[in-house]
């Protein structure tokens, strides 16, 4: 394939976190000539420093341009990297830099015109502070535009975003949501990373108001998108980003253990505490209750005079080291705080009894006026409450589910169907949404353990964002979902329409993921060949009846071995329809938003937004291949042109090269023919054309064949090399358009997996 037929990708961001082990300054002085308080208008607090005995250990070491009066805006940077740092703040142990821009610009023929997407190590903090996952966010502001975010140091992990338009009214300013922009967070423990920008179609339908690609991290609540960005931000150099800094690579227990092996310990003040890193290795510290300053320096941490100011006190205020006291005047009485029982007159016997009784009487009022006030506060609150589930409730088609579930109760005997939950009963389920009862994240939302009230136990879906623009399809998915009940699906039980979001109800399941149990070897026990022929099967029927068994033949869209669980007996549960689609009985296809995840979506629907019954099909070869070879779908550490598992395995059964690439220990055990016909399956599964892929009833049937060892010779089933001439034109055209840098598809290859959203005219509002 020629160079000039692939879509430009140039990496944008390329933030170098040196890792090598600190070596510790003994600051002499943070006030001497050398070591400067300030530069401009940033504080310089120690453990930052500019020189010898200045800063805590090179990680913290800063300079300033000030080196002459002449200069009117001193810059304070790193001195290896020349990034300008903007704020440094002690108490949240943060540092605002300044993060450069990634821009790619073309013509209105599509040529790249200029680009400043490469971003050399000295543009970059050369320290190993991390990236703050909760104060930052990846934007990508292009009606043409992709970005591909990928770990490199610390975690590991990749993820994407893309931006369309088709013109300049369909942009919303102050929206980042994917019309114009996007943006999406980032995860802790992320200290150098590398950002792919790219455009699926250089441009050329929107030049006229958008000839840039951009993308950049930036702090969250720094950025607001405005549709005149989409070709003035190029006139803009930097964003401020946060980076988490904190001491060492030490825990709080292990620093202060070892401080006296010649480990400086960072928190000298002796009115100080130590703060494990919530953000990567490290701890920072912080003053005492009652003191405020830097608890880096010994003293560093002085006493807060409480009674400055705002007095506490009712009476007299005495400061105390890290408190205050209060004292009533003579002939008063009470604790003399504002927030406590105050000073009042101390009873005499000259007092007559109508003054006590007045005194008494005024009390007694003011108490029954609180009360009253709070009982009242108790019951609008309560109302309001009320009425704002109610308001939920309609505006998520409580009152249609209603209706459809109790038509379907009168209809028919079975007494499964769909129970609509409270928000309290699945707020106490989950112990008011404890981190604890987190079973799993993604980019739709969290599932949690929960126990219902007779014990039960279930998972419970949260989504993130809600969709009011499609609660009648919700509403039908919920109510056919409810409906199916076959064995190797996971079972619907019912929903929550009283918060913002709706919340699902599924049953159970507490043997992890198939991807668990192929690729965690450590943590899984070995799945025998025999194992898994039986989890492809038991698939394959489960995808076999959502196409033809039910009401409305359902495509998943998201097969994977992710999506994959299974209970402690192995039996297979497929699960996790939040991409499904219903296909109305007089439909063969429809035309959706594509959906996916790299390395098992489906080529043909990749490239023309049609979907299929048989888009399930080549996903379901991929999960075939991850069981015969052990390999994921998508793997870097494989050479570039068989990265891509599909590729991978196409062109070992063309070379003849089967055995090399299955998985050793099931080859060890001896099942060489029954490999051999699940092979050919899963190669018949994953034929870029989706007309000539069997059907999975078809899959299933073939697999249950093998299941009883009477290996057949399936018509779809033979290897098409040797009897079809076109096989090889097959091949390379399944090598095109899986190649990660084709020009048709907007896919990088510096990341594995994520969810790829593309945008083309549909006529269904799906």
């Amino acid at each position: 394939m020629k160079t000039s037929h692939l879509l430009p990708w140039l990496i944008s961001i390329l933030l170098l976190i040196l890792s090598t082990k600190p070596t510790y300054s003994q600051p002499t002085t943070t006030n001497g000539s050398t070591c400067l308080d300030s530069c401009g208008s940033v504080k310089i607090p120690f453990p930052f420093g500019t020189g010898p005995g200045c800063y805590h250990d090179e990680s913290f070491l800063v300079a300033c341009n000030d080196t002459n009066s002449n200069i009117d805006s001193p810059k304070l940077y790193f001195p290896k990297s020349n990034v300008s740092i903007l704020d440094i703040s002690i108490i949240n142990g943060e540092l605002r830099v300044e993060g450069p821009i990634a821009r790619n610009c073309y013509d209105s023929f599509g040529n790249k015109t200029s680009n400043s997407s490469e971003i050399t190590r000295d543009m970059t903090t050369n320290s190993n502070f991390p990236l703050s996952a909760r104060r930052n966010k990846l934007a990508v502001v292009g009606c043409d535009s992709l970005a591909v975010i990928g770990g490199l140091e610390g975690r590991n992990y990749s993820a994407g975003c893309i931006s369309m338009c088709n013109q300049i009214n369909d942009v919303v300013n102050g929206s980042c949501s994917g019309v114009g922009c996007c943006q999406m967070s980032i995860p802790e423990d992320v200290i150098d990373f590398a950002v792919s920008l790219g455009s699926l179609n250089d441009h050329k339908e929107v030049f006229d108001f958008n000839p840039c690609d951009y993308s950049f991290v930036v702090e969250d609540d720094a950025y607001e998108f405005s549709s005149l960005d989409l070709k003035d931000l190029q006139k803009r150099e930097s964003v401020p980003l946060i980076l988490d800094w904190a001491i060492g690579n030490l825990s709080c227990e292990e620093a202060q253990s070892q401080k006296d092996d010649n480990n400086e310990y960072g928190c000298r003040d002796s009115n100080s505490f130590c703060l494990n890193s919530t953000n990567g290795v490290g701890y920072r510290c912080n003053c005492s209750h009652g003191y405020q300053g830097n608890p880096y320096l010994i003293k560093g941490c002085q006493d807060i005079n409480e009674c400055d100011g705002d007095n506490p006190c009712v009476g007299s205020c005495i400061n105390l080291a890290g408190s205050f006291s209060c004292s009533c005047p003579k002939g008063y009485k009470g604790d003399g705080t504002k927030n406590g029982t105050g000073c009042s007159p101390i009873p005499t016997t000259n007092h007559s009894v109508l003054t006590i009784s007045i005194a008494l009487g005024v009390s007694i009022g003011l108490l029954l006026l609180l009360l009253g006030c709070s009982w009242a506060y108790w019951v609008l609150k309560k109302r309001k409450l009320i009425k704002l589930k109610e308001q939920f409730f309609q505006q998520n088609g409580g009152i249609l589910l209603q209706q459809q579930l109790v038509h379907q109760t009168s209809s028919s005997s079975d007494t499964s169907t769909a129970k609509i939950f409270t928000a309290e009963q699945l707020k106490k389920a989950t112990n008011n949404y404890d981190q604890s009862r987190v079973l799993g994240q993604g980019g739709y939302g969290t599932v949690y353990k929960g126990i219902l009230l007779d014990n039960k136990v279930v998972a419970i879906k949260k989504s993130k964002i809600g969709n009011q623009s499609q609660i009648e399809q919700f509403i039908n998915e919920v109510i056919v979902l409810s409906q199916i009940n076959h064995r190797n699906v996971v079972k619907l039980l019912g929903c929550c329409l009283e918060t913002e979001v709706p919340l699902l109800v599924y049953e159970f399941i507490t043997n992890g993921t198939l991807s668990d149990h192929i690729h965690e070897k450590e943590k899984y026990p070995l799945l025998s060949w025999e194992m898994r022929l039986k989890i492809a099967t038991e698939t394959a029927g489960a995808i076999s009846y959502l196409h033809s068994s039910t009401s409305m033949p359902i495509i998943h869209r998201d097969i994977k071995t992710a999506n994959i669980l299974l209970d402690e007996n192995y039996t297979t549960k497929v699960a996790d329809f939040g991409a499904s689609r219903l296909v109305p009985l007089d439909q063969t296809q429809l035309t959706t938003l594509v959906q996916g995840t790299l390395g098992y979506l489906d080529p043909e629907y990749f490239q023309t937004s049609q979907l299929t019954e048989k888009s399930d099909v080549y996903s379901f070869g991929i999960v075939l291949a991850e069981l015969l070879t052990g390999e994921m779908a998508v793997c870097f550490d494989r050479k570039e042109s068989v990265r891509n598992l599909a590729m991978y395995f196409i062109s070992s059964m063309k070379e003849g090269e089967l055995l090399e690439i299955l998985d050793k220990r099931v080859v060890n055990e001896g099942n060489i023919e029954q490999l051999k016909a699940v092979a050919n399956v899963a190669k018949s599964c994953l034929r870029v054309n989706g007309e000539e892929r069997p059907s999975m009833k078809e899959v299933a049937s073939e697999l249950e064949g093998v299941m009883r060892s009477k290996v057949g010779t399936h018509p779809w089933g033979h290897d098409d090399h040797d009897q079809n001439p076109n096989s090889l034109i097959v091949l390379e055209e399944a090598e095109f358009l899986l190649r990660p840098n084709s020009s048709n598809v907007g896919v990088t290859e510096g990341f594995d997996s994520m969810n790829i959203q593309m945008f083309e005219p549909y006529d269904d509002g799906r």
